[in-house]
């Protein structure tokens, strides 16, 4: 599918007061909600409706689901009921414990709940049957607005519910989250982290927990103070293990949210513990320290108190800290602020973002394993000039996510294997060779190459200039993406591909030569026979006498020039405006035809006739032009084949068109950039 150009200029993150309404009406929720009161109806949502194309898009329902409003399910429902708490979160027929997870831990922060869940709504008065509900994606804040028309059988709530039967507030969370990519199914699988950044606009952190370093109590029990969203999971080691129980009463491949970490005294010393969530609200740890295990026997009841312990089967449980680095595989943290894993000194980190695009045979170069496409891929230039306070280095966090591949999971689309390198700069401007590629080995890298949405890793480099190369695994991908980088200090990016230059030589004047050499002999003669006495052909004239020629030439192969080319090449070289070619028209061409080809034979390196497209960028500076990554998508989509090859027909028609452009800006006194953009995309 064709990917749309994303600037890639470096942007101030994106505050949530600023939510963009999305509604296809253009309408705010208040607009749409004052409209159906002065009606006297209660909303029905066009984008979202409440029929199966909203629930699946990949089967059908494995039961004859009935929507009903709160008012239809229960005589007097809530919203919120005795404030939104984590036990309001119960799973229901969908696979999105993922999803579960990122909000139970958001329950915790009042103010990132009231941020995505608004408070001020309710099923008093002023009701009309609609709601909204405000997340983060790709650096802006969406304000989404939903129906209250809920997926029910037999009269109860089919996916996610609150323990109170009468309060809503989660389910319709949770329908805000499906509309927004797509559909419920579209929520199935997936990574706590996800939906933890679009509650937050944070960004996120993954530990291996039997990797983790020394200080993971300490990092975890600073992630939770300053109100981190964190989950935490075991991993299946096949597709059978998922949501298999372990004998501890664990679930492997379930997502659980970490919601307290302390310490208590028992027997005389301190033991380090750790609660953890369930989104089912039921199925707990039965181990040491579990709801009813004897250990709490030797535990003060003020200190119980304190710990909110209570043997209730509601999904939560505490457990031993060194007991959970055993059990639990992966953890993953959101940090609200970047700086939420530092030491205690506040600090406020420097953020930008780059949006780009992946675009097949363009700019989807694939990871360094694919040498001849790598170095095509978007580059993005990183200046750290400032060290960290009492260090040597520079702590930053790049953040690759790559865009609504789970919103396109109905078109059949699945998460990419995305990754990227960094790598020394040269010190020179403008977009990396393979050359430079093949010789230079990277200075760091995101740990691996994973389908999740977004990889992300903190580094520490020396002050310098950095290139980041973000990538698909393999070539040929084509996705949108969201690049962040977090730096502790003073950074600044720049996209490598930014500026558009022309650098042609100067055109010749067609003058006569006091003596033809053989090749303008020939040349004559043929002319004077196909034009006749007046020296001047026409497009199809010339379409004939360039095949004439090229024919001849043995060290290119092709097939014949169109009359299209032909026609292109009569506007560019006729200076006396009758719509022919004069025969000192056709020498200047002629040598301008000579350096084309030996610049399309310097990249067909298979000598098909053919060369890739992924070449085109050098091909295209060889001949004096220098083009962004948006340019030179719009030439591959207009010139290259299904095979990512452009015969030299269509190199000559690219080459053509940018020259032609090149002449009315130099006239006019354009941007390069908007008149190339307007003449290619014609």
């Amino acid at each position: 599918m064709p990917y749309l150009y994303r600037d890639s200029k470096p942007r101030p993150p994106a505050l949530p007061a600023a939510a963009r309404a999305t509604h296809s009406s253009g309408k705010s929720f208040e607009e749409l909600k004052q409209e159906c009161l002065r009606r006297g109806v209660l909303f029905e949502d066009p984008d979202f409706p409440a029929c199966n194309s909203s629930l699946f898009f990949s089967e059908k329902p494995p039961i004859p689901f009935i929507w009903k409003r709160p008012g239809d399910i229960v005589k007097e429902p809530k919203f919120i009921l005795g404030g939104a708490t984590r036990t309001d979160i119960c799973q229901g027929d969908l696979g999105d414990c993922w999803l579960l997870a990122a909000i139970a831990s958001l329950t915790l922060n009042e103010k990132t709940l009231a941020r995505v869940v608004p408070l001020d709504q309710n099923f008093g008065p002023d009701y009309a049957g609609i709601f909204h509900f405000q997340f983060w994606q790709h650096n802006e804040w969406l304000d989404v607005v939903i129906d209250d028309r809920l997926p029910t059988f037999k009269g109860r709530l089919v996916f996610l519910h609150s323990a109170e039967h009468n309060e809503f507030w989660s389910a319709l969370l949770e329908k805000a989250y499906a509309k927004l990519n797509g559909s419920y199914e579209a929520l199935k699988g997936g990574s706590t982290i996800e939906a933890m950044e679009d509650f937050t606009g944070g960004i996120g952190e993954m530990y291996e927990v039997k990797k983790a370093p020394d200080n993971f109590h300490e990092i975890l029990e600073k992630a939770l103070k300053r109100c981190s969203m964190v989950g935490c999971s075991i991993d299946t080691s096949s597709a059978a293990e998922s949501e298999a129980r372990t004998p501890f009463g664990l679930i492997k491949g379930h997502a659980y949210s970490v919601t307290g970490i302390d310490e208590v005294s028992y027997r005389g010393r301190q033991v380090q513990l750790i609660r953890i969530r369930n989104p089912w609200g039921q199925v707990e740890w039965n181990g040491p320290w579990s709801d009813n295990s004897p250990e709490w026997r030797s535990v003060s009841l003020s200190e119980q108190r304190r710990l909110s312990q209570a043997a209730r089967d509601d999904g939560e449980f505490w457990m031993k800290f060194e007991e959970f680095k055993v059990h639990f595989d992966k953890v993953e943290i959101c940090n609200l602020t970047p700086d939420a894993l530092e030491d205690s000194t506040a600090h406020k980190w420097e953020v930008t973002i780059h949006q780009g695009s992946w675009v097949r045979g363009s700019t989807a170069g694939g990871c360094r394993n694919f040498l001849e496409t790598f170095w095509t891929n978007p580059q993005i230039k990183l200046h750290l000039t400032e060290k960290d306070d009492g260090q040597d280095d520079c702590t930053f966090i790049a953040a690759l996510m790559q865009k609504d591949r789970r919103k396109l999971k109905k078109a059949g689309a699945e998460m990419l294997t995305i990754g990227y390198s960094i790598y020394e700069s040269p010190g020179r401007d403008g977009h990396l060779g393979k050359d430079f590629f093949r010789y230079h080995p990277s200075k760091a890298r995101s740990k691996t190459y994973i389908n999740l949405r977004e990889v992300s890793n903190r580094f520490k480099l020396p002050p310098g200039d950095y290139i980041l190369v973000p990538t698909t695994f393999e070539p040929h991908q084509e996705a949108d993406f969201c690049l962040r980088i977090f730096s502790e200090k003073k950074a600044t990016t720049e996209d490598l591909d930014e500026n558009v230059a022309i650098d042609l030589p100067e055109p010749l004047n067609p003058t006569p030569s006091p003596q033809e050499n053989e090749e303008e002999k020939q040349f004559r003669a043929l002319f004077e026979q196909i034009s006749g006495k007046d020296m001047e052909i026409s497009a199809e004239e010339l379409e004939y006498v360039l095949n004439a020629v090229l024919k001849k030439t043995k060290n290119i192969k092709f097939k014949n020039l169109s009359l299209i080319s032909c026609r292109n090449i009569i506007s560019l070289m006729d200076t006396s405006g009758n719509g022919k070619l004069e025969f000192s028209e056709f020498k200047v061409f002629w040598e301008k035809l000579k350096k084309w080809i030996n610049i399309f034979l310097l990249f067909d390196f298979d000598k098909s006739g053919s060369m890739s497209s992924y070449e085109l960028r050098s091909a295209l500076k060889a001949a004096g032009y220098q083009l962004n990554n948006h340019l030179l998508q719009l030439i591959v989509l207009r010139y290259a084949d299904e095979q990512f090859q452009i015969d030299f027909d269509d190199f000559l028609n690219c080459l053509i068109r940018l020259e032609n452009a090149s002449r009315v800006f130099q006239a006019l006194s354009v941007k390069n950039k908007e008149f190339i953009n307007l003449s290619i995309g014609e």
